[in-house]
């Protein structure tokens, strides 16, 4: 959430980052947001007169008695009593004006990083990285995932969509070997990193949804528990980053590193199609995220070095890939900057996306009222940052695909001592 007082100071900055992400009325919805902002510190000083009014005459009414001076204690006490409807009455216009002024800051994104390159959609996003040196060669009988995980017996999408729906298979055999492996190396290589496991509920309340900025949820991407008013989390960075939920921590335990494996819900609104066979589009899936609380002054040295810890995992498990830095048109809507990671599909021809690493500057921490304490023990909003470490249907959709031979599947010699396997054969 973006901070009153900076787009007051700044205005014609954040509405050229807004316009970035293609919001054409950016001027206007800033200068609605300044103008909900005068009207609560005007109807605060009201209110606070008021009070003050209502506190003196108190103390003079006990007073004026005392001295026999009742036609005036009575006329106090009446003053009194109007003064307690206004200030009922300011209390519930204060009230209204603050829910106008959070739904406005709720409704309105983060501002692009100035590096962000302008743009509509993924089409305009910046290429800064390319290492395709381990594309593999295939031969015209190379298959798509879809076919080899039947042809292998490792996956089951009908028995998936018998039990619950689209979009959420059965991991069979090595299938779920192969993915119990990707999940442990995943987290261990977070550890070796620095990084402090915690294994979190998979269910958020309200208050952690719009903390992360999950809610409100414009896309319908929330899959919600409608007679508790809880949802399934789309990624463990909300529960993750909800640990710090109105804390104040000491600068000196910057920064704060944490990783955590869920299984992931998303509903994936519109975006079903032949385009998205097999794994390569799920409702549920399983991902390890990485989680940093930062001081804002070392938050980017940080981002680089999360970039530089997921491209080491995807180039570890010998697949080519690519580093985007998103557009503003594509960038997610808490984001300051996001690095997306794809990695290539050999036998489907296409690059296909299995992390983004983002840093949300101060627009998360705001809405979470996360802040630590600088050395002049002034309070300050943190910095929060997330990345995807990663998530798994999608690479192992590219493990298949690239490393099939006539002899059955070869897997990555980083996942051979968690799956106890080098091949998996029919």
């Amino acid at each position: 959430m973006l901070q009153v007082n900076n787009i007051q100071e700044n205005l014609d900055k954040f509405v050229e980052g807004l316009g970035k992400r293609g919001i054409q009325n950016a001027k206007d919805l800033l200068n609605e947001v300044i103008d909900l902002d005068d009207q609560r510190k005007k109807t605060q000083q009201e209110l606070d007169e008021v009070k003050a009014k209502s506190n003196q005459l108190a103390k003079q009414i006990g007073q004026l008695f005392k001295e026999g001076k009742k036609d005036e204690a009575e006329a106090a006490k009446a003053e009194t009593a109007e003064l307690k409807e206004k200030d009922k009455a300011l209390s519930e216009q204060m009230s209204f004006i603050q829910d106008q002024l959070l739904n406005k800051l709720y409704n309105i994104p983060n501002i692009p990083n100035p590096i962000v390159p302008a743009g509509k959609s993924e089409d305009d996003n910046e290429v800064v990285k390319v290492d395709d040196s381990a594309t593999p060669t295939l031969g015209e009988d190379a298959k798509p995932h879809w076919d080899l995980i039947s042809e292998y017996d490792i996956i089951d999408f009908e028995l998936g969509n018998k039990v619950t729906g689209a979009g959420f298979p059965f991991y069979k055999g090595a299938g779920a070997r192969m993915v119990r492996a990707m999940i442990n190396y995943f987290l261990d290589e977070a550890q070796k990193a620095g990084y402090v496991e915690v294994q979190t509920p998979i269910l958020i309340n309200e208050d952690s949804g719009y903390g992360t900025g999950q809610l409100p949820d414009k896309e319908g991407q929330m899959y919600g528990i409608t007679d508790s008013n809880l949802f399934l989390i789309p990624t463990a960075e909300v529960p993750i980053t909800n640990i710090y939920r109105d804390v104040i921590v000491n600068e000196a335990e910057l920064p704060i590193k944490h990783v955590g494996y869920t299984p992931c819900f998303r509903r994936e609104a519109g975006s079903w199609g032949a385009h998205v066979r097999g794994l390569n589009r799920l409702h549920q899936f399983d991902k390890v995220e990485i989680v940093q609380i930062a001081n804002p002054d070392k938050s980017y040295e940080l981002l680089d070095e999360m970039v530089a810890h997921v491209e080491k995992l995807v180039k570890s498990l010998g697949l080519p890939y690519r580093i985007l830095r998103l557009c503003g048109g594509d960038l997610g809507f808490t984001s300051a900057i996001t690095y997306d990671f794809e990695v290539y599909s050999a036998a489907q021809k296409k690059w296909l996306e299995v992390s983004s690493v983002s840093n949300f500057e101060t627009y998360q921490a705001n809405r979470l009222k996360l802040r630590y304490k600088n050395a002049d023990n002034k309070k300050q909003l943190a910095h929060t940052l997330n990345g995807s470490a990663l998530a798994v249907p999608r690479i192992l959709a590219a493990i298949l695909e690239n490393n099939q031979t006539p002899e059955g599947i070869k897997v990555p010699e980083v996942l051979q001592p968690y799956t106890g396997m080098s091949m998996i054969t029919k």
